[in-house]
């Protein structure tokens, strides 16, 4: 059993000794070293309902809690706080059994169907910044239930259908001898041509929608056409997807056009079910549970005046299919902050329909906008949108320029896949490392600085504990973990934190939880690595601790793949 639950349990029995038996211990990660290195917090909570003294509460917990061999140190701060201060061979005990584990002592008792729905691109049109915090956050939270050992299906609920497809599809048919040989930027710059001319000429508009027509209803010509754009479009969205080391793949894409046929059926179930009403020439679910500042009940419109669908009804029909086909019990939806009131009132209606059971959990994980230094969402100078392949290029060239100045006589091929790694580790990582809801400014000298909470930091931790073991070797197969030095117990108990550290980033769906852990590693690393010499001891010691060396490193390995960020051997 990991470490927080644990003394989670033991804490719990020793409440309901003491007449507190609905009591939570609360039991955190002390905030300071000289608090120990946990703290039960739960007790003035319990004071109060038992209507008692929380430091004479907290005395009788102390005399009922069993924490032998676990614990060396328990006292009472403050109005009836716990500090505790674990054993060192226990925590050493810990750590072994846990890197002898294949999966570090992670892992549920309960596995679930997680469907994580990320990425998820307009085709037609290159992938730009705005894509990048739904494709990376998405991609960790894969890796992290899939570590867990979850059943993680990916979907790439790419935009493949509708009007923009209409209007590429006349304006290509008008230009046919300019279409033989298509490629992403040219599709781009006939999506533009598309649209001017579309907002400019009333008949062009209407031939798009005449096409949108014949693409919906399965016209040969349109489809080929449609499908060439899609084509284009994926191979483009999987350059980018490998550059940035996703795990995604054309397997992973079930776009909008998938659930066509599905739509008029939803609309039919919603109307049996009694819950559309024709406002407009509209049907609506109307929401009582959605009201505005008048009192009226929100207007969920599924098809529009003209027959039409919505994303709305599109999302009725993913919900239904990836519960009813995919089996899901836990849907995660990586989407944009901005979309929040839809999927609030997407989750009750699919609810209210049927579509989705009770018990299956579905979540909005929102995420803030990447900001300019001047304040506002991250754009080009002129005010278009970046590439994403272009900032993601920009980024290799940077970290290659860094890693030039610092190892110049280092071979060309090396520095530039250090430069690949370095650069892509520092877009993603300092995305990651903030709250996924929070906006942030995205600056290059603070996200390439070997310095503080960085990729490159953490990344050159790694190399320095490998540069222990091109020396040092391997550590000896009878090594044993002895925690002797204040520095030694400070990294152990990094180490053991790392199940519950998953645990909370899958529960919390924040892979920051993970980020901030890793660098707290890398920091007490270092400190260890100053305080303990490592080569220069001798006999059992150096082999300690060279296995807790060992640890770190495959802890922080393991915890880097999961942010989908790549370890090197040198810097």
């Amino acid at each position: 059993m990991a470490v927080h639950p644990l003394l989670t349990s033991r804490f719990a029995a020793a409440l309901a000794q003491v007449g507190a038996p609905d009591a939570s211990p609360n039991v955190q990660v002390a905030s300071k070293p000289e608090f120990g290195d946990y703290q039960a917090n739960g007790i003035m909570g319990a004071a109060k309902a038992l209507k008692m003294n929380p430091r004479a509460l907290a005395e009788q917990v102390l005399a009922c809690v069993d924490l032998s061999g676990i614990a060396d140190k328990l006292e009472i701060a403050g109005p009836g706080f716990i500090n505790i201060t674990l054993n060192n061979e226990f925590l050493a005990q810990t750590l072994s059994t846990q890197q002898a584990d294949a999966q570090l002592g992670t892992g549920v008792a309960k596995t679930e169907t997680v469907v994580i729905d990320y990425s998820s691109p307009n085709l037609a049109k290159e992938m730009h910044v705005g894509h990048l915090r739904s494709s990376i956050i998405g991609d960790s939270l894969t890796r992290i239930y899939s570590y867990l050992g979850h059943n993680v299906i990916r979907q790439n609920h790419v935009g493949d259908w509708g009007t923009q497809f209409g209007m590429l599809t006349a304006y290509m048919l008008e230009n046919e001898n300019q279409s033989s040989e298509l490629e992403l930027g040219d599709l781009e710059g006939f999506y533009r041509a598309a649209k001017v001319r579309f907002d400019a000429d009333p008949a062009f508009a209407d031939l798009s929608r005449e096409y949108v027509v014949k693409l919906q209803s399965g016209d040969t010509k349109v489809r080929e056409l449609w499908q060439r754009f899609l084509n284009i479009s994926m191979k483009h969205c999987e350059d980018v997807y490998q550059k940035l080391g996703l795990l995604l793949t054309r397997d992973d894409v079930k776009g909008e056009s998938s659930y066509n046929d599905d739509l008029p059926v939803v609309i039919d179930d919603l109307r049996a079910k009694g819950l559309l009403t024709t406002s407009q020439g509209a049907q609506v679910v109307f929401l009582e549970e959605f009201r505005n500042k008048d009192g009226d009940a929100a207007a969920f419109i599924v098809q529009k005046q003209g027959g039409g669908f919505l994303y709305s009804t599109s999302d009725l029909a993913t919900a239904r299919y990836r519960t009813g086909v995919l089996g899901a019990s836990r849907i995660l939806y990586v989407v944009d902050a901005r979309q929040g009131l839809h999927f609030q009132q997407l989750f009750t209606v699919a609810r209210k329909a049927g579509f989705v059971p009770a018990d299956t959990h579905m979540e909005h994980v929102a995420f803030g906008t990447m900001m300019g230094d001047d304040g506002k969402p991250f754009k080009t100078r002129s005010g278009e949108l970046i590439k994403l392949v272009d900032l993601l290029s920009e980024a290799e060239s940077r970290a290659f320029d860094l890693v030039s100045s610092k190892n110049p006589n280092m071979d060309e091929t090396t520095r530039h896949h250090i430069a690949h790694a370095v650069g892509i580790a520092a877009v993603k990582y300092s995305d990651l490392s903030k709250h996924r809801t929070s906006d942030y400014v995205f600056d290059w000298n603070s996200m390439l600085s070997f310095e503080g909470n960085t990729a490159p930091y953490l990344q050159y931790a790694y190399t320095r504990i490998a540069s222990i073991f091109r020396q040092a070797g391997d550590v000896p197969a009878n090594a044993k973990i002895e925690l002797i030095e204040p520095a030694e117990h400070a990294l152990a108990l990094t180490l053991v934190q790392f199940p519950d550290t998953l645990q909370q980033a899958a529960n919390d769906t924040c892979p920051h939880v993970l980020c901030s852990y890793l660098y707290t590693l890398a920091t007490r690393f270092s400190r260890f690595y100053d305080a303990c010499p490592v080569l220069k001891a001798e006999g059992e010691i150096r082999s300690s601790r060279l296995a807790l060396c060992q640890a770190a490193a495959k802890t922080m390995q393991t915890g880097l793949d999961l942010l989908g960020i790549e370890v090197l051997q040198e810097m």
